[in-house]
């Protein structure tokens, strides 16, 4: 096989991946089994493939894998540890965030950003983050209350 290695940290564990040149982040995730990482549109605008690299939501249907060399990359598989759901996915559990599914991977992972930046964000601040990941199943209600939950949670609240 030709091509070349791309060394990761995926959700905290070092892996070394084969790649293609022109492989994308999302495929190249998918295929090596990391099934949370949703490709929906394809052109980068619905925001479900969003993974975290080094931190910042990027939408891995349009990045090239071989960008991400020597990157930390999180999916959604990455979340919660130990068994333990991670505040976030908990809020949109109780919050009857999750929907259909599809997207509350991306929507996780941005939303884990904006938290990790801002601790305390108002509605109309994860409004602004989320505007890049589409929600075709209702509204975002319950998922900007989620996020707040969250937020409120993760600073010691009791929300």
């Amino acid at each position: 096989m030709s091509g070349m290695d791309l060394h990761l940290t995926v959700n905290g564990d070092p892996v070394v991946f084969r790649i293609e040149p022109g492989d994308r982040l999302a495929g190249v995730l998918r295929r090596e089994g990391y099934l949370g990482v949703k490709i929906g549109c394809g052109t980068g605008d619905c925001g479900s493939c969003t993974v975290l690299l080094n931190g910042d939501p990027v939408v891995s249907c349009l990045f090239l894998a071989a960008q991400a060399e020597g990157a930390e990359v999180t999916t959604v598989e990455g979340l919660a540890r130990d068994g333990d759901l991670h505040p976030l996915q908990e809020a949109f559990l109780n919050e009857g965030a999750a929907q259909c599914g599809f997207c509350t991977p991306g929507i996780l992972l941005t939303a884990k950003a904006l938290l990790d930046r801002n601790p305390d964000p108002t509605e109309a601040e994860v409004r602004g983050a989320l505007s890049g990941n589409l929600c075709r199943c209702t509204g975002y209600v319950n998922i900007v209350r989620a996020v707040l939950v969250a937020a409120e949670r993760m600073r010691g609240g009791t929300a």
